[in-house]
């Protein structure tokens, strides 16, 4: 029988096709909510380490062994209130954050051991150091990076430091020689000690983080100190503290070890360094400890009388830097080292005279005695 013209018979489904379509209809609706998933290969380690340098929790920074094998992902945007960061006469009571800087110019291993014997918890500290571009600065880098390797690596935890930054300055040193007698010279102060305050303005701009409530200016040759340190000077509550400066040496007249005051930097000025800055060209800086220059200040390096005094404090108008305790809202409020002459002072003595005019009171501790590396 003829069909009529226009109809058309459809033709039954299989069962299977139709079991396939609904299959691969599921299988494209889970493709497209599903949320995306990352490799196993690529999953984020969890590790008791920092994340970031400047905010650790309480293990030291450790990089990554291979970039291929972990995917850290992009960095998380982070919100520090700073009014949250104590600053107070109890560190270790209140966890607060010291961040050590040393500018280093020689690699000295009494100046690390005796970085070691501090009391302080090591996973509050963040050490810092700026070594120059120059053959006696790329020996103390390897031999500081071996103590690091040693310490931070093989050394128990807690001997580690929450983290270390190192930084090499980005200008030529202006003296080719590091020793004693030819970094003190007159007439080389000026230009080394503008390259001091480049070093210390760059190590400290680069490393002072959010969590940071004390910066403990540290000089590389200091290789003897308390092991309280920190703590003692942050227990006089004041925004600006230094120790006393002392060396260490053979006296072969009574065949014996003595000391001497090493440190003149720290002191209470004079009408007579008054007086001879006014007559001064602008550009002319004031030094302290040498006899063509006589100011008359005080120098706290001869205040020093009975070493179980340590509680003595005094005011200060310059201090020195070879162990010098800062409030981190100190430098925040612009407190840095001038490396020009500013009210004819320069560096650490122009630091205190900058954080004077900002309304912070430098202090000296007279009879708590730091030591200096003897050549």
């Amino acid at each position: 029988m003829a069909r009529p013209m226009g109809s058309v018979r459809l033709k039954k489904a299989n069962p299977l096709t139709l079991l396939l379509g609904v299959v691969l209809c599921i299988f494209i609706l889970y493709f497209l909510i599903s949320p995306s998933s990352t490799p196993s290969s690529t999953t984020r380690v969890v590790v008791d380490s920092a994340r970031h340098h400047l905010s650790p929790p309480t293990s030291p920074y450790r990089k990554p062994k291979s970039d291929a094998a972990v995917e850290l992902g992009p960095p998380p945007v982070t919100r520090y209130n700073l009014n949250n960061v104590t600053i107070t006469a109890d560190p270790i009571g209140n966890q607060e954050h010291v961040l050590i800087l040393t500018p280093m110019a020689r690699f000295y291993q009494e100046y690390w051991d005796n970085l070691l014997k501090l009391s302080y918890p090591h996973g509050l500290i963040t050490l810092g150091f700026i070594l120059p571009k120059s053959k006696d600065g790329n020996a103390a880098t390897a031999l500081l990076q071996q103590q690091i390797q040693k310490t931070q690596k093989q050394g128990p935890e807690k001997d580690r430091f929450k983290s270390i930054i190192i930084l090499r300055q980005d200008f030529e040193p202006s003296l080719s020689s590091q020793d004693e007698s030819e970094r003190h010279k007159m007439a080389n102060q000026k230009a080394r000690r503008e390259d001091m305050s480049k070093a210390r303005n760059s190590l400290l701009f680069t490393t002072l983080g959010p969590a940071t409530s004390w910066v403990l200016w540290l000089d590389s040759d200091i290789v003897e100190t308390p092991p309280s340190l920190i703590q003692d000077l942050a227990g006089y509550s004041k925004p600006v503290i230094v120790a006393n400066c002392f060396q260490r040496y053979y006296d072969a007249e009574t065949k014996s070890m003595a000391e001497r005051p090493y440190d003149f930097n720290s002191w209470q000025d004079s009408d007579v360094a008054q007086k001879l800055g006014a007559a001064m060209g602008p550009d002319d800086i004031l030094l302290e400890g040498y006899a063509e220059m006589a100011t008359y200040r005080l120098l706290m390096a001869y205040m020093a009388t009975n070493p179980s005094e340590k509680d003595t404090v005094v005011p200060l108008d310059g201090v020195g830097g070879t162990a010098l305790l800062v409030r981190a809202d100190v430098h925040r409020d612009g407190a840095m080292f001038p490396p020009f002459a500013f009210y004819h002072l320069i560096e650490t003595e122009g630091f205190a005279k900058m954080a004077k005019r900002l309304g912070w009171q430098p202090y000296g501790l007279p009879n708590y005695k730091v030591y200096h590396y003897n050549e």
